[in-house]
């Protein structure tokens, strides 16, 4: 069904004192002149290290929806966008750890002959990451570096100090060179070059996106957004990196992971799709023992008041360019 809920807990009754409640979701509205196949990316990952207790979709007019998981496992949504406007909405539970990303020093980077498999195309070049015209550049920049986790840090310290973070600077084309060219970008563009500069080095990296909520944090004088932060595996496991933050950071919720920003779009429309609003919400929920379905409102949830951020008249991209994830992640 298009509109669906799915409750998976109580609030209150599972986890522990160490553990952390988060409610995340989005609310887009679309209009069409005619009917648009059309593609979304913003349920949370299940299998990423989250525990969803509650989610639901919910989608106006109903329209015929399909789930399909892509080569990288991210969970996507097929349907048809009908002619006229479209509201298209997701909201859910979360429970994750309080800790902050994990930081571990020591840990090697792995030599190429013994990276797993799986690692390898995360080593190359991809359309939004040309990390092959960086080579050069990364080994006089971070060559010296030890080959273990400061590696990987030191090109997170130059990135954060290199690119100025600038909202409205960069598009759904912009690439990797193009940040490294113009110094600037937003969280989307931050992830990118430092993809790029660790697969210079053949440090396997893939772009990751998901919701941020603003825990032990100032939060910033802007509405909540989408983020976009990268992933390095070295040892035995892939990490947690935030060019943009630069910082351990509490309570991501992972929705997608791949090669680039392209892997992972929000939305992919084969036709002209118009944005008209979008709103997104990611915020720690008090242990009050309240059931979900009242925390959350029922099937069509609570829009949080002085979070969302509205985008009107802008168009999604059609045909095969996408409204990248996290392309106007300004947070």
């Amino acid at each position: 069904m298009a509109n669906e809920m799915v409750g998976r807990g109580e609030y209150g009754t599972a986890g522990g004192a160490d553990r952390l409640r988060i409610r995340v979701g989005c609310e887009f509205q679309f209009e069409a002149d005619a009917p648009v196949p059309t593609l979304m990316l913003v349920r949370a990952r299940p299998d990423a290290e989250h525990h969803t207790l509650y989610e639901s979709k919910w989608l106006q007019p109903e329209v015929s929806l399909r789930e399909y998981a892509d080569v990288f496992g991210n969970r996507c949504w097929r349907f048809t966008a009908p002619a006229g406007g479209l509201t298209v909405r997701y909201d859910a539970v979360v429970e994750t750890d309080r800790e902050p990303d994990l930081v571990h020093p020591d840990v090697q980077l792995v030599p190429v002959v013994d990276l797993p498999d799986e690692t390898l195309m995360y080593t190359l070049a991809s359309r939004y990451v040309e990390s092959d015209q960086l080579v050069g550049e990364a080994w006089n920049l971070f060559g010296d570096t030890p080959p273990s986790w400061a590696r990987v840090q030191a090109i997170c310290d130059w990135v954060h100090a290199n690119v100025r973070y600038e909202t409205g600077s960069s598009g759904p084309a912009t690439t990797a060179m193009d940040v490294y060219r113009s110094r600037q970008g937003v969280c989307r563009d931050f992830a990118l070059i430092a993809v790029a500069l660790c697969r210079a080095m053949n440090i396997p990296a893939r772009y990751t996106f998901g919701y941020l909520p603003d825990i032990a944090v100032e939060p910033p004088d802007v509405p909540m957004d989408f983020h976009a932060w990268f992933e390095a595996y070295l040892g035995d496991r892939w990490y947690t990196f935030d060019a943009r933050h630069n910082r351990p950071r509490i309570g991501r919720v992972v929705i997608g992971r791949g090669r680039d920003a392209v892997d992972v779009a929000l939305t992919t429309s084969f036709g002209p799709l118009r944005l008209k609003q979008m709103t997104v919400w990611a915020d720690e929920m008090a242990r009050n023992g309240l059931q979900l379905p009242e925390l959350v409102g029922g099937q069509m949830g609570q829009r949080q008041e002085g979070r969302g951020h509205a985008l009107a008249g802008t168009p999604a991209a059609p045909g095969s360019g996408p409204v990248p994830a996290a392309g106007r992640a300004d947070r």
